[in-house]
């Protein structure tokens, strides 16, 4: 794993977190291709492991946001 302290993949992971758990995993993917779309556009590479980054941190805030939503759910019973 440590192809994910490499560039600044940290921060697409730790930014994506928050995206998915206050919308959804689709939105943290359409972020993490614009992102990747908007490096090779000003001359960068398309780099499948940030979007990779991006989207294991919009997964793990997706399952935060269903765990909240769940005890939410299960204390309201």
């Amino acid at each position: 794993m440590k192809w994910i302290t490499e560039s600044n993949r940290l921060k697409h992971f730790g930014y994506a977190v928050p995206c998915a758990f206050l919308l959804t995993i689709l939105f943290v993917a359409g972020l993490a291709a614009g992102m990747e779309y908007k490096d090779r556009a000003w001359g960068g590479k398309w780099d499948w492991l940030d979007l990779a980054a991006t989207l294991l941190g919009g997964l793990v805030g997706q399952m935060l946001q269903c765990l909240v939503i769940y005890f939410i759910w299960k204390g309201g019973a």
